[in-house]
Parts: C-alpha cells; structure tokens; sequence
C-alpha cells in the first residue's frame, strides 16, 4: 500500500469528523480542488483505507442501556477451534466487537442490551453454550468516559 500523503491524512480526519461533508466541502478545508479530492477518496476506498461510511448512533436512544465486556477463556478443546468459536461470536448482534487476546484469557467482548436482565438472558441462553467455553468474566459500564471512532491519523 502507498504511503498516505499530508491531503490524504487532512482527507481522512475530515472524514472521520464528518462523513456527510460534500466533496467541495472537504477539499476546501484541505487546500484541494474538489476533483482531486475525490480522486484521492475514491482511490482510498478501492485501496480498502476507507472502510465504509456509516451513522453513529445513540445506544441510549435505542434502547440499548447495558454495555458490557466479557473475558471469555476457552478449555483447551476450544482453542482448538478459534475460528468455530469466533464464527459463532459474529452471528450475534449483542457483540460490538471482538478481539483475541493473548493471556490468561482468549477474547475480549463489548456488547450491548437492553438491560441486566436481556444480558443474563444472552450469557445463559447463548454466550455459555457455546462449544469450548470454560469461563466467562462480564464486567459491567457503569459510564463512559470517552468514546472515538477517530483514528489518530
């Protein structure tokens, strides 16, 4: 991949900002000309720097009041299949995100319900059910200090 240049990283925080923005719009805060902006968005949507434009949207408002993060540690059958484990983990739109730790525990979850009570539903009913689970450790948000999409760019 091209190194990004000083327009492509001033591109990309205003896009970060504000994906809304016109193309005109962006390349004036950035010292371009609008068509050489968009040459340069659409080059780094096809180059895969530009993953998608999405709407950020008010968990809250939505109805979706718990946030949660679960350390889920897998028997050592389960890590054997990493991939079953986290195949199953995406089919669940409770799970925001998703990492593989290295450590004393496998994957790290952030998720969100509707309440306590919808996340207890999802820890018995789903979450522990699944194949190789050994331990789960659920630590609940009581607030949030600072949330970004922002990369440091």
């Amino acid at each position: 991949m091209t190194p990004l240049d000083d327009y492509e990283k001033k591109i990309l925080r205003e896009l970060q900002r504000n994906a809304k923005q016109t193309t005109a719009e962006i390349a004036e805060k950035v010292g371009l000309s609008p068509s050489p902006c968009w040459r340069r968005i659409s080059r780094m949507e096809r180059d895969g720097v530009i993953l998608g434009h999405v709407a950020l949207v008010d968990r809250r408002a939505v109805g979706l009041n718990a946030h949660i993060f679960a350390q889920v540690k897998l028997n050592a059958h389960g890590r054997a299949n990493l991939d079953e484990f986290s195949a199953a983990i995406g089919a669940f739109p409770e799970v925001l995100d998703a990492y593989v730790l290295m450590g004393t525990t496998d994957f790290m979850l952030r998720i969100v319900a509707e309440d306590i009570d919808a996340y207890e539903r999802f820890f018995f009913d789903s979450l522990s059910k699944l194949p190789g689970v050994q331990e789960i450790n659920s630590t609940v948000a009581l607030s949030q200090i600072k949330s970004s999409n922002e990369l440091p760019i």
